[in-house]
């Protein structure tokens, strides 16, 4: 019996096997995404006293003494949802002059996102009045509410959060920043993230540059901040495990409670049919995840699914234990090397994590 079996009173049931993503087809209610717009839950602890910053990277403790000095001055700029205009009135005399938007620049892995759910955190505003997104995440939301609602819903806010700002889709980048300059003019305060390329020299001192370009006419409205370091998830760790095999994997699912099991082809053909917006839900109660027969990705089309899968598998702690070719081969190439693959690099960073994760499970 599992210690947390015994913990619930109940029964073990040996004939019961692993549950199975392939099964799951989740239909997420629009008022679900706009309460999940909180920093997930890998990231509920964290605050600005848990960064740990390099030493050897004084921008690192610089960006924490910035960002909590912005925190403390959105003190002022107090949201409401009623009375709006008499709070606008009060927020155009209330709103500090300078920048409202901080844009943190850096490469993968130097705790963008620590720093940006501890900003979340230090404001000083109930829940209800910060968000806290990835930019997929940000761009669903506005399909599933439209725009006029996400602005009249986001409008209230005192700070919104983006994480893993896209530059690579010209017209979510333009929709994007049509709803900050909305928000802005409401008075809402800004924050965001987005990644540079692994190994390219100068790449991270022209993502700020890309980044301002590309919000248009907000540039004046956020402060630059770039973050030097390695990649945190690789400082002083081993390589990714090596893949196991299709048995170990298997007997591993069979043995962890509320794991998955799902044949990795069919896994992807089955992603195909789920809206990006609903694969968080698609995780729903998962300890682990557990893939057979993991393959190269076959196409541009579905890699890109499968780093929205791997976000949320990431942002939630899902550890994932996997037969096949290693993670840091399923991407071609051509894929490692086009427009998309700062995306594909994040995801095979977050995939290397979790299946340093889910070296437990085996022989557990």
């Amino acid at each position: 019996m599992s210690a947390s079996t015994a913990a619930s009173g109940q029964s073990p049931i040996p004939e019961a096997g692993p549950l199975s993503l392939c099964a799951r087809e989740p239909h997420v209610p629009a008022d679900r995404l706009v309460a999940e717009m909180v920093p997930p839950p890998r990231f509920d602890a964290v605050r600005f006293d848990t960064y740990i910053p390099d030493p050897n990277q004084p921008s690192q403790t610089e960006a924490v003494g910035v960002l909590s000095a912005f925190a403390a001055g959105l003190g002022g700029a107090h949201a409401s949802g009623s009375g709006k205009r008499r709070w606008f009135q009060r927020a155009r005399q209330t709103v500090p002059s300078g920048p409202r938007g901080v844009y943190l620049d850096g490469g993968y892995g130097v705790g963008k996102t620590h720093l940006l759910a501890s900003l979340w955190h230090a404001t000083p505003a109930e829940p209800s009045l910060k968000a806290f997104g990835t930019f997929v995440e940000l761009t669903n939301l506005v399909g599933a509410l439209g725009f006029q609602q996400t602005v009249k819903t986001l409008s209230g806010h005192r700070l919104l959060c983006i994480d893993e700002f896209e530059l690579d889709d010209p017209g979510d980048t333009v929709l994007v920043s049509t709803l900050l300059g909305k928000l802005v003019e409401a008075g809402v305060a800004l924050a965001a993230t987005s990644n540079t390329l692994p190994g390219k020299l100068g790449e991270g001192r022209f993502a700020a540059a890309d980044f301002l370009r590309e919000i248009q006419g907000l540039s004046a409205h956020f402060k630059a901040l770039r973050i030097d370091g390695e990649d945190y998830r690789h400082r002083g760790l081993p390589e990714a495990p090596a893949p196991y095999s299709d048995e170990e994997v298997t007997k591993a699912a069979y043995a962890t409670e509320g794991a998955s099991l799902d044949d990795f082809p069919q896994l992807l053909d089955h992603l195909a049919r789920v809206h990006p917006s609903r694969y968080g839900a698609l995780t729903d109660g998962l300890t682990a995840v557990c893939l057979t027969d993991v393959t190269p990705v076959p196409d541009q089309s579905t890699a890109l699914r499968l780093v929205v899968l791997a976000d949320r598998l990431y942002d939630r702690e899902v550890p994932v234990l996997a037969s096949g070719v290693p993670f840091d081969r399923l991407f071609g190439e051509d894929m490692l090397n086009g427009g998309y693959r700062k995306k594909y690099f994040r995801a095979i960073s977050r995939l290397t994590a979790l299946a340093r994760d889910a070296k437990g499970l085996v022989n557990a």
